[in-house]
């Protein structure tokens, strides 16, 4: 399977929100996504439920890129393909997985270079 084959003409959303990354052990029921694992709790939670008075470690000012395509396990290099175009553009992610597809945060001042990084990849990019 050829990455750029599910790149040409794949939708790609970008939150109009945006998302603050936080290191926490409490919950968040309004997270976009929890990663648990030994050492930690991420929360990705959008930043009006975020109260930094918590205390907590936190990244604010990130938007989320969701690829509207459905991404098979066998596919090899999607995330790759698209990580490189956009340390090309000079564009920072933070990438998550679900189990059909892929999210990427991008800081809220990348994303007009992370837009045309992935319009270049044939990828159809809605605000």
């Amino acid at each position: 399977m050829d990455p750029d084959e599910f790149l040409a003409d794949s939708t790609v959303t970008v939150s109009p929100e945006r998302y603050a990354v936080v290191r926490t052990d409490r919950e968040y029921p309004t997270a976009f996504a929890t990663v648990r694992d030994q050492n930690e709790t991420t929360v990705v939670v959008p930043e009006d439920n975020y109260d930094a008075a918590d205390g907590e470690d936190a990244e604010r000012g990130w938007r989320i890129l969701t690829f509207e395509v459905v991404l098979p396990f066998e596919l090899v290099g999607f995330l790759a393909r698209v990580a490189t175009a956009l340390a090309d553009a000079e564009v920072s992610v933070f990438a998550l997985s679900a189990f059909s597809t892929d999210h990427l945060l991008v800081k809220d001042d990348d994303v007009d270079r992370a837009v045309r990084a992935l319009a270049e990849l044939g990828c159809d990019v809605k605000r």
